[in-house]
């Protein structure tokens, strides 16, 4: 299960942070197995900025922290139109595929807890999700990152586009 902390930024708003998943490798030497870790994490504002990381380090603390300096690093502006996306989109990585769609308000967030980590951290309320294919929790990270990102919004594609729509 996903664990959640707040953390105040840099630039005084707050970030929820939450680790995705905890690896763990063995390789054998002499005097037995010896471990190492790595962090899977996500990091947003709750207000359409959102970024995924990933650390490694010998012990669960260091990579934890590595990985959460990642996804600070990492972190994205996605657009959203209140507590929902613009439009449907599915986010495609390696073998992943997540399909999402915007929901009525009161829906809530139906997603599998990859995915619901990443649309919580960018503060996404009212969404329907769908995974597809591989369910690494790696790729669909990934794989909905890419969806949010290729979102765009009315404003923005009528520029593009250079045309008016209804």
């Amino acid at each position: 299960m996903a664990q959640k902390t707040n953390k105040k930024s840099r630039s005084g708003g707050e970030l929820l942070e939450t680790v995705i998943k905890i690896y763990r490798s063995a390789s054998v030497v002499k005097g037995g197995r010896r471990f190492s870790f790595s962090a899977l994490t996500v990091v947003g504002d709750g207000n359409g900025s959102t970024g995924i990381g990933y650390g490694k380090a010998k012990e669960v603390p260091g990579a934890v922290e590595k990985s959460f300096k990642n996804a600070r690093q990492s972190m994205k502006k996605i657009t959203l139109v209140g507590r929902t996306l613009p439009h449907q989109v599915t986010g495609r990585y390696l073998a992943s595929r997540v399909f999402m769609k915007p929901a009525a308000p009161g829906t809530g967030i139906i997603a599998g807890d990859t995915v619901r980590a990443v649309v919580e951290a960018a503060g996404v309320r009212d969404i329907l999700t769908k995974s597809l294919g591989s369910n690494s929790a790696k790729n669909l990270a990934k794989a909905t990152m890419q969806g949010l990102l290729s979102l765009r919004d009315r404003a923005t594609v009528e520029k593009l586009r250079g045309v008016t729509l209804e």
